[in-house]
């Protein structure tokens, strides 16, 4: 058998060593890592993946997408698959600035505790890459999907894009710039999962005291203050005031083992593509 070979396609100027190491974790033999990749410029690159080895062997290269920025990476992602053709081609993972580990995470985290099907979620600043994920991620498993965001109209438009994947998609948009829309925001919300920027308090204590019917929440900020007040980053299904909370880090350990298991994954076959509803479904077998 070929030693395995993982293609890293970084949009940033510098490939990700975070990506580079768990890659190597993960057990990729070779890692070839190439940044400042663009849909113009990766398709000599698939080429190279494509074209150097036949039959069962192409299995033994895959390529995973990565960088900073999340609409770079999926107009990459879809320049590789555009470049792809017939048997030609190799399995594929994006996870551009961890967006969709992440997402898959933290939904994970939440259905330990609840059954998504019916009941009401909330996320807040759902349209960064890892908000806009988990929202629709919700809304696949059952959940009515608050989608929120200080910019009413941005989350409109997110909840187009959801609905666009997931046609049956229960999504509404609410604005939470204000202390007073944030806590209507949570009116017989039983999820939420803030997905905020780091170091920005999305939920404050008061608001989460009047959440009467909140059972699980999950903040994903690492970084003081919490997103979600009172939350610790350590915290891992510990229960305060009556609901179990995640923190950052007690997320992160179930983010990096399906991180790892996806990259795994990617050699199994070679018409593999990863994105959010993909990992999502490796999570869950692995759950």
């Amino acid at each position: 058998m070929k030693p395995s070979i993982l293609v890293q396609l970084d949009t940033d100027d510098q490939p990700s060593v975070f990506d580079s190491v768990v890659a190597i974790d993960a057990g990729a033999e070779h890692l070839l890592r190439h940044h400042g990749i663009t849909p113009e410029n990766v398709r000599d690159r698939v080429y190279g993946a494509i074209f150097t080895r036949g039959g069962e062997d192409l299995a033994r290269t895959a390529l995973f997408i990565g960088g900073s920025d999340v609409r770079r990476g999926e107009a990459v992602l879809a320049a590789v698959k555009k470049a792809f053709f017939g048997p030609m081609r190799v399995s594929a993972m994006i996870d551009s600035g961890g967006a969709n580990t992440t997402a898959v995470a933290a939904v994970l985290a939440v259905e330990k505790h609840i059954a998504l099907n019916g009941v009401t979620a909330l996320v807040l600043a759902a349209t960064g890459p890892v908000g806009q994920r988990a929202a629709r991620l919700l809304a696949r498993q059952g959940a009515t999907v608050r989608v929120a965001s200080r910019d009413l109209a941005r989350a409109e438009q997110v909840c187009e894009a959801i609905r666009a994947q997931e046609p049956n998609a229960r999504l509404s948009a609410v604005a939470a710039g204000k202390a007073e829309e944030t806590a209507a925001a949570f009116d017989g919300v039983a999820v939420v999962i803030a997905a905020g920027a780091a170091g920005v308090e999305l939920a404050s204590a008061h608001v989460l005291t009047q959440a009467r019917d909140l059972k699980v929440a999950v903040d994903l900020n690492a970084v003081p203050p919490a997103g979600l007040a009172g939350i610790d980053v350590m915290d891992k299904g510990k229960e305060r005031e009556g609901r179990v909370c995640y923190g950052a880090i007690g997320v992160g350990g179930t983010k990096m083992k399906i991180h790892k298991a996806a990259v795994k994954r990617l050699f199994a076959r070679n018409d593999l593509v990863l994105d959010a509803v993909e990992i999502y479904e490796l999570g869950k077998a692995m759950a």
